[in-house]
């Protein structure tokens, strides 16, 4: 291949799409999908990182300029994914934070074997019955 540019674009604009679809597996939750998505990914920037020159001199030839453009929106949308997915985190923490029944502040409502709503405290519990 004598012009890596048009090549390495192309990959930027490819991984472009991968962000996009891993943004919405992350939105909707699917984890599967996420976790098939990643491999492709990797081979992206392998094959990224194969062709293009190194960033302090990508700055420099702007023959490479829509390639580092390009570049640039996959790191916002990388970026993007990765608040997501803290957010997500986030949620599932709280959550099960607030299902611990070890903690002295907490009291959370839980669901008997008969559906019946119990709230359960610190010194509440089945251990106590």
């Amino acid at each position: 291949m004598t012009d890596p540019i048009p090549y390495a674009t192309n990959l930027a604009g490819q991984l472009a799409q991968m962000l996009e679809q891993e943004f919405e597996v992350l939105r909707t939750q699917d984890i599967d999908q996420f976790e098939q998505l990643q491999p492709v990914k990797t081979e992206l920037l392998a094959e990224i990182t194969r062709l293009a020159p190194p960033a302090a001199d990508i700055q420099a030839l702007p023959e490479w300029q829509e390639f580092r453009s390009a570049m640039l929106q996959c790191r916002d949308l990388h970026r993007r994914n990765a608040v997501l997915m803290e957010r997500k985190l986030e949620a599932i923490r709280g959550t099960l934070q607030s299902l611990r029944v070890d903690d002295a502040t907490s009291s959370v409502e839980v669901y008997d074997r008969l559906g019946h709503v119990s709230r359960f405290g610190r010194n509440s519990g089945y251990s106590d019955a």
